[in-house]
């Protein structure tokens, strides 16, 4: 098993340390562009994307990580991870990455109070439903070609997608008990 690193800015990046160590796989922060000499995949996770994306930028790990998506490096996106993947994010000052053909409005469906929990069908996951947690949570408003749409919600608002080597979930599977999209991304790292 290869070496998972998380962004370890700002954010839930202790919880998917705790789900992939869970999982027996060696997972390691990452806060510098150092750090990433000697990971195989990245998670970035939920968060506040304004303040992840400036901390990247200030620590120099946006480019370095751009170039490294472009080689081919598997990165798991989720909630503001989801928002700086993104070709387009409305609201990011700082600008997303640019590496997934999808458009993402932020905060999509309201402030923190209007939080919510929905049982999403994820059919590469299987049949059994994914409990899934939305954070101020973003929506893929736009997937263009090469995207793969892996979940909606029932009004048909795209909430999970993936592309190549990039997956990306607009709520918190790292919340949720489960561990099926983390074992989803692992088969992306393993090839």
């Amino acid at each position: 098993m290869k070496r998972v690193g998380v962004l370890a800015l700002q954010g839930a990046f202790a919880e998917h340390i705790d789900v992939l160590t869970g999982l027996g796989v060696e997972a390691a922060p990452v806060r510098l562009p150092a750090d990433l000499e000697a990971v195989s995949a990245l998670v970035i996770p939920g968060g506040e994307s304004t303040t992840i994306s400036k901390l990247m930028k200030e620590y120099g790990l946006h480019e370095h990580v751009g170039e490294m998506i472009e080689e081919g490096l598997p990165v798991f996106g989720t909630c503001a991870g989801l928002v700086l993947l993104a070709k387009r994010a409305s609201e990011l000052d700082d600008g997303p990455l640019g590496a997934m053909n999808i458009e993402v409005k932020r905060n999509a469906f309201g402030r923190q109070v209007d939080s919510f929990e929905v049982e999403l069908d994820v059919p590469v996951l299987g049949s059994k439903p994914f409990r899934s947690v939305f954070i101020r949570a973003p929506k893929i408003e736009k997937a263009g070609n090469g995207v793969e749409v892996l979940a909606r919600l029932e009004d048909g608002t795209m909430v999970a997608a993936r592309e190549r080597n990039l997956l990306a979930t607009a709520f918190h599977p790292e919340l949720a008990g489960d561990t099926r999209l983390h074992e989803y991304f692992l088969t992306l790292v393993n090839g």
